[in-house]
């Protein structure tokens, strides 16, 4: 017994003029993992409690809930300091010394931390929005501490440093509502009937099922190219995840009315005049 004692009463290190034990860590280890548990119990309860209240979606409850287990895991982590007799000065004032060595360390760490913790009070950016990254559409499936987890098109997933969509700009389609445009663009024959043209493209836009009906397309008339005059539709849909599925509905119904109504769509054309040589042979009569 009187072994225990020792082996738990011997001094590792001190912090300030608090010698720190294998009986004060291991007194930090029981509280916190009591904490971390306590946490648990307190978001499930939070949860059954806000979405049986109806006091919120999915989103704003995950939101919630991850605040809420940040700041009991911060109280714990002081009880359990206050409790070997370690204060949160001597902390930071053995931490100034160690700063400077471990400063740049957890620069990113910290950086990454706090803007997870602004993206969860924010909530300009949940869980199930479907974002535009550095020109990469992506679904955000988790928000972490450090990283956000995200899947892209091509189901491969993405672990995104928090700083990154904080400090940058990020086109979130699904931040207010998830009804998003889409353009195609065709180019016509200078020969068409251009009322023809856009009576055509009007049509095949309200055949596209996935459009939102309660916009109508628009058909412009963007520029007379040097082998076409172009032309734009644009449709409203609200499901951005399948935005090129979408954008390929609509040009095969593009392709198809403007087949129907005998419209040519036009291609790039060169026409080559070749001239005689001087001094050739002259024809004659």
């Amino acid at each position: 017994m009187q072994d225990i004692r020792n082996v738990l009463g011997a001094e590792i290190f001190h912090i300030g003029d608090t010698p720190v034990t294998v009986a004060s860590i291991a007194t930090i280890a029981i509280i916190l993992l009591v904490t971390y548990w306590v946490s648990r119990g307190i978001q499930r309860v939070l949860t059954r409690a806000l979405l049986r209240g109806g006091l919120g979606e999915q989103g704003t409850v995950t939101t919630v809930t991850k605040l809420v287990h940040y700041i009991v895991l911060f109280l714990g982590l002081t009880v359990a300091l206050q409790t070997v007799g370690i204060s949160l000065t001597s902390i930071f004032a053995a931490g100034a010394f160690v700063a400077v060595g471990v400063g740049f360390a957890l620069q990113n760490i910290l950086q990454n931390f706090v803007s997870g913790v602004i993206l969860l009070a924010e909530r300009s950016i949940t869980e199930h929005d479907v974002l535009l990254v550095d020109g990469e559409m992506i679904l955000v499936e988790r928000i972490g501490a450090r990283s956000t987890i995200a899947r892209n098109r091509d189901d491969q997933q993405r672990i995104i440093p928090n700083s990154s969509l904080v400090q940058s700009t990020v086109v979130n389609y699904t931040l207010s509502d998830t009804t998003y445009r889409i353009r195609a663009r065709v180019g016509v024959a200078y020969g068409s009937d251009m009322e023809r043209v856009e009576a055509a493209l009007h049509r095949a836009a309200g055949q596209v099922l996935e459009r939102d009906t309660t916009r109508d397309p628009v058909t412009l008339l963007l520029e007379f190219g040097d082998s076409s005059v172009l032309w734009e539709v644009s449709i409203w849909a609200n499901d951005p995840w399948v935005a090129r599925i979408t954008l390929s509905d609509l040009n095969k119904a593009i392709w198809r009315v403007l087949k129907e109504e005998e419209i040519t769509i036009a291609f790039p054309q060169l026409d080559v005049h070749l001239s005689p040589l001087p001094g050739g042979p002259q024809s004659t009569a």
